[in-house]
């Protein structure tokens, strides 16, 4: 047998319901005729602008966020209606109004930079109005496509900004002028164009453009026949399989409740077949799911954003994160087991499973571009090259099969023997290898031009046409709004705390609760961030625990280690990955445990006892967090 048997598979349109019920970004408009063609090439035109900006560098700052922004406010607008009782399948005129005036304030920015740049910190009349009409602008579109909470969390720290003064306590300020919050918030990039967008514009894009190209090849079915044919007779086969290919799924998925609904419709009806009661199956996809958003190399968009916010290499931060990601899968994996045991479950039979040698070798060459990403990263080059990179790997991949790396790895050999032969100024090899690796518009060439040289001298037949090539760029750009908006809004969180001084006094205040002591800190940051983290997608919630609840571990590890410079690693690398690991089980834990409801969607399972189970699993993640500062 070399795929899984469809009728263990869970409705199509039960699926997407699901989905669409849990994770807002899959609530979205279905256009068709002129309207879709325009979204599209709106989205292509995205993709290719991050894609220009990745080859021939980025814009300033401010500019390439702008931009980002921009593309990003315009399809939101466009896609995401403002209420649920509006059409699915028409625009209305609003959200048509909205999307115009969603390009047009970050475009504001671009047309007057150097007047901006010049005036710093002196708003005119015209700033302030579109100042306070782009951040309604950014609140009202993360309310449509991540959800309310975020909404109203920001909207706390804007009301916190106004009102310090009437507030008691240490946590009292003198305030903010309105006019000064706005300028700080919208023209600088402290705020809305903050580190977060800035990571959204750069990294998080071309890594969620590499994720869309990889759908495109299969590779998700290709992590759960392997998992089946790995996994699928031990005891618990399936739920184990869930484990496991859940655990693939996420070094590139971005999104629990996604990966709970892609892999879920084919594993928990497994489990349930095998016998595990529906609750338990719903705990265990919605468990390994979630542990997805903790596992490298891309840790749900969140090692970027980690990296940017604390200075710390992107390759220190996933290889600090890839044993506790392990501990945490091997938790799952032993709390399946037992259970199988207990209820005396078997695994699947032969006839049942894909052949492993089959889909190594068959399909194996999948994994090509996922190995390729890793081994660049490693090797030094930066997130955004390594992406760049990867995503033409995706494509090479998908085209040539098991020959996809010969034709960059070629042209390198190439070089390389060439090198005493054409060493002489900057187009001799050394010239070459250095565009190569720094990625300028003759390296991006050079390999495009190798992969198309390739083809032609295989003469294979592509496995993924030049249209499927095409959508991959609308997808990815699709896939991209959901941070981008996440990020954007969450800038006006750290745009407060930074305008306020919010994350000392709230580290202080956490500290002077638990008296000093650093177990109960550690357990006051927890509550924190959990609640934090409930109903908000993976960046988003990075971003809020790192700057609300990780100041108070990072305050009280400086008093435990005054010999220890400010920006150690040993202090702020701990306290992120503690409110990152925290803010992530909210996923699983209620009352808002998203991917576990997803989960008991599927399974038709109680919510809350869905919930509550997989909390039981997850268990590693309560402990593993406490390792990373005791």
């Amino acid at each position: 047998m070399s795929g899984p048997d469809t009728k263990t598979q869970a409705s199509p349109d039960m699926n997407e319901d699901i989905l669409k019920k849990f994770d807002k970004e899959a609530d979205y408009r279905n256009y068709t005729g002129f309207m879709a063609r325009a979204v599209s090439a709106i989205a292509i035109v995205f993709s290719c602008f991050q894609l220009y900006t990745a080859v021939f560098g980025v814009l300033d700052a401010m500019l390439q966020r702008s931009v980002h922004l921009s593309f990003g406010l315009t399809l939101i607008y466009l896609l995401y209606p403002t209420s649920k009782k509006w059409s699915r399948t028409k625009l209305h005129p609003l959200d048509l109004a909205l999307s115009i005036i969603g390009a047009l304030t970050p475009m504001y920015i671009i047309a007057n930079y150097q007047q901006l740049v010049l005036r710093a910190g002196t708003a005119t009349t015209m700033d302030m109005i579109v100042g306070v009409i782009g951040i309604l602008l950014v609140l009202e579109a993360a309310r449509r496509i991540v959800g309310i909470p975020i909404v109203i969390i920001a909207s706390l720290f804007l009301l916190y900004a106004f009102l310090g003064p009437f507030i008691p306590g240490r946590l009292a300020h003198r305030g903010v002028d309105v006019g000064d919050l706005v300028q700080h918030l919208y023209f600088t990039t402290e705020g809305v164009f903050g580190i977060p967008l800035g990571v959204s514009s750069t990294f998080i894009f071309l890594f969620i453009l590499f994720g869309a190209y990889l759908e495109k090849t299969g590779l998700g079915q290709y992590f759960i026949d392997l998992a089946n044919s790995i996994a699928g007779r031990a005891a618990g086969g399936p739920a184990k399989v869930a484990v496991l290919s859940s655990g693939l799924m996420g070094t590139v998925s971005g999104s629990s409740v996604a990966n709970v609904v892609g892999t879920g419709s084919f594993t928990i009806p497994m489990m349930k077949r095998l016998g595990y009661k529906p609750e338990f199956a719903a705990a265990v996809e919605a468990t390994a799911s979630t542990g997805g958003q903790l596992m490298p190399p891309i840790m749900g968009a969140a090692a970027f954003l980690m990296s940017e916010m604390t200075s710390i290499p992107y390759v220190r931060i996933i290889g600090a994160a890839i044993i506790p990601a392990m501990l945490y899968y091997f938790g799952v994996w032993a709390g399946v087991h037992f259970e199988a045991k207990k209820l005396g479950l078997r695994g699947l039979r032969k006839d049942e499973l894909p052949n492993l040698k089959d889909i190594f070798f068959g399909r194996g060459y999948l994994m090509i571009p996922l190995v390729g990403i890793v081994w660049l990263l490693v090797s030094g080059f930066t997130p955004m090259l390594a992406a760049f990179y990867a995503i033409i790997l995706s494509i090479a991949s998908a085209v040539l099969g098991w020959w996809a790396p010969l034709p960059i790895g070629g042209m390198l050999i190439v070089f390389a023997v060439a090198k005493p032969l054409f060493n002489v100024g900057p187009y001799g090899a050394d010239g070459i290898l250095k565009y190569f690796t720094q990625m300028t518009p003759l390296g991006a060439l050079t390999v495009i031009a190798a992969i198309l040289i390739g083809i032609t001298l295989l003469g294979k037949k592509p496995k993924i046409s030049p249209k499927e090539i095409v959508s991959g760029l609308e997808s990815g750009a699709r896939s991209a709004i959901g941070v981008l908006a996440a990020t954007a809004c969450a800038g006006i969180i750290i745009g407060v705390v930074t305008k306020t001084g919010l994350g000392l006094k709230l580290g202080t205040v956490l500290v002077s609760l638990a008296n000093g002591n650093l177990l109960l800190t550690l357990m006051f940051t927890m509550i924190t961030s959990i609640v934090l983290g409930m109903g908000v997608p993976t960046t988003a919630n990075y971003i809020i625990t790192s700057t609300i609840a990780a100041p108070a571990i990072v305050m009280i590890l400086r008093q435990l280690h005054p010999d220890l410079p400010l920006d150690a690693m040993a202090i702020v690398l701990p306290a992120h990955m503690f409110a990152f690991y925290f803010g992530i089980i909210a996923d699983v834990t209620p009352p808002v445990a998203l991917a576990a409801f997803a989960g008991a969607g599927i399974a038709k399972a109680n919510p809350m006892k869905t919930g509550i189970a997989a909390s039981k699993l997850a268990i590693a993640a309560f402990l593993v967090p406490y390792i990373f500062v005791l």
